[in-house]
């Protein structure tokens, strides 16, 4: 009797587990969905390509070696596009039971090439040409163009005008690097602009000196 107790209290207990056991075999599973985008001619990695799960409205992007990770459930399907690229779509098998799930996506391109399109103010090409053989520019004196070119302008623009960033910068690596001249002796100074201190320059007066070039000249009022 006791036997058939307990027995009949075990069915009963597995009779109440069974039901939330096959919820549970049929609710979709967590799986770390990874994979790298590629091109499919190259294998190289596209950076920026969305992985985008459509029925969860969320997703990511691949970083800039082509590679993403996103936690997906089973059963959904992922759409993975890129400028350029024709959409891939990766399905989640439904029973699939590992925690992880990995892919190499290849894309490919999706060359557009749309219809020339020309544009013209006439109603035909020829009717554009007769116009543009035909046409007469204003002349130089007196137009737009003489005045902005206008010396007197161009000098009150030139005192009157900040000097720039550009400026500034492009003055302070002048002076940086002539200074650096002047320290090497490559530069202009004090000393080498000074003919007294140049011996170049007293070779040239002794010189001078010995051909007779400072001799008063008969003739010649100096």
């Amino acid at each position: 009797m006791v036997r058939f107790r307990f027995l009949l209290v075990f069915c009963l207990l597995l009779a109440g587990l069974a039901p939330g056991a096959a919820r549970a075999q049929g609710q979709p599973r967590v799986v770390q969905f990874t994979g790298i985008v590629a091109t499919g001619d190259s294998l190289l990695g596209v950076p920026g390509a969305t992985v985008f799960v459509p029925k969860a409205g969320r997703g990511t992007a691949t970083n800039a070696y082509g590679y993403f990770s996103l936690p997906v459930l089973t059963g959904d399907s992922i759409v993975i596009r890129s400028l350029g690229y024709r959409n891939q779509y990766v399905v989640i098998p439904p029973d699939y039971q590992r925690q992880s799930y990995s892919v190499i996506v290849q894309l490919r391109e999706d060359v557009t090439v749309l219809p020339e399109v020309r544009v013209f103010p006439y109603a035909t090409e020829k009717a554009f040409k007769e116009a543009f053989l035909a046409l007469r520019l204003p002349k130089e004196r007196g137009s737009a163009a003489a005045e902005n070119l206008n010396q007197d302008i161009l000098r009150r623009i030139f005192n009157n005008a900040p000097v720039t960033s550009m400026g500034n910068y492009r003055q302070t690596m002048q002076m940086q690097q002539l200074e650096q001249q002047r320290r090497m002796g490559m530069g202009p100074s004090l000393q080498s602009n000074n003919p007294l201190l140049n011996p170049f320059s007293w070779l040239q007066l002794i010189k001078q000196v010995k051909d007779g070039e400072f001799k008063k000249k008969e003739g010649v009022d100096y």
